[in-house]
């Protein structure tokens, strides 16, 4: 048995640099996987069907979509492809460049009005095992949340596009890879800091696991920021493009506030854990916020209208 753990504690000094490269390209390429074939990954994870049939983009939806990518100023728009999604946001993945392109879905309830909000009302919502009573308090209120002007749906949608144009999902792929070269570099300066290159095995083992722990707080970290970073710019770019995009943007996140304060209300202590009295969402723990916060991400948009930088 030691003789074994030798002969592949040899291999992998000896062969460490394209072992790690290795393992960095393989971690990487299967994180884009997801974006680079989102025909096959994403869409049909996202898809609206209705009857065993997948729904179709109504023709308003499409348009306001093509207004979009020209608004933007996309010079290739067939890079990108909508579709109708379920949810109540716009959702997206794929890299605009690749041959697949990128895939942005669409909600129904962005074919509603406040004068005609059957988009949403023809929809059954169950919370706690019941379906929501779209004529009470809270069922009201959750239409109206979900009523978004032309403006907000234009900046929903460009808010996407910007994050795909940008080259957002290569961004968010490359931290893992990142990280895990990062281990490396943290074992290689415990080991050269404390002397342990000639040491007994053991230290190093407990080196290389304090290494190991160093690079997955590293990676929460460093996810945290990259996405917080990746949302900040998209909303910012999304922003830039007129005052009414703009506009469009404040009135989003405070829509997505509203209908996340009144899910908290009809979702109970779930809805409590789930939601902050003030429509954020909660941390998914303490070293992961994961979440970048829709008040913060309102108010630096209001903070471009205020200093008139679109």
């Amino acid at each position: 048995m030691a003789s074994k753990f030798f002969k592949y504690s040899v291999f992998l000094q000896k062969y460490r640099t394209p072992l790690l490269a290795a393992g960095c390209g393989g971690v990487f390429a299967a994180n884009l996987c997801y974006h680079v074939f989102p025909d096959m990954t994403f869409r049909p994870l996202y898809q609206a069907w209705f009857k065993k049939e997948p729904v179709t983009l109504l023709e308003n939806l499409e348009d306001v979509f093509q207004q979009v990518l020209k608004d933007y100023g996309i010079s290739s728009p067939n890079n990108f492809s909508a579709f109708a999604s379920f949810g109540f946001h716009p959702v997206s993945a794929g890299v605009p460049w690749l041959p697949k392109g990128a895939h942005i879905g669409i909600p129904a309830n962005f074919n509603s009005t406040a004068d005609d909000p059957s988009g949403i009302t023809n929809r059954y919502i169950f919370i706690n095992g019941k379906t929501v009573d779209w004529s009470s308090d809270d069922g009201s209120a959750l239409k109206e949340a979900l009523v978004f002007s032309k403006e907000a749906q234009k900046f929903a949608i460009a808010r996407e596009v910007a994050r795909l144009q940008s080259g957002g999902p290569v961004l968010t792929a490359a931290v893992a890879p990142f990280c895990l070269g990062g281990v490396w570099v943290y074992s290689v300066v415990l080991k050269q800091m404390l002397g342990l290159h000639v040491g007994p095995a053991l230290f190093r083992g407990v080196a290389n696991v304090v290494a190991l722990g160093l690079g997955g707080v590293s990676y929460l970290l460093t996810s945290d920021a990259v996405s917080h970073w990746i949302d900040f710019t998209s909303d910012q770019r999304a922003a830039s493009v007129s005052r009414d995009y703009a506009r469009g943007g404040v009135e989003f996140y405070d829509k997505i506030l509203s209908r996340n304060k009144t899910l908290r209300s009809l979702m109970g202590e779930k809805g409590e854990n789930m939601y902050a009295p003030s429509g954020n969402l909660f941390p998914a723990n303490i070293l992961q916020l994961k979440h970048t916060p829709y008040t913060s991400r309102r108010e630096g948009i209001l903070a471009m209208l205020k200093n008139e930088k679109v």
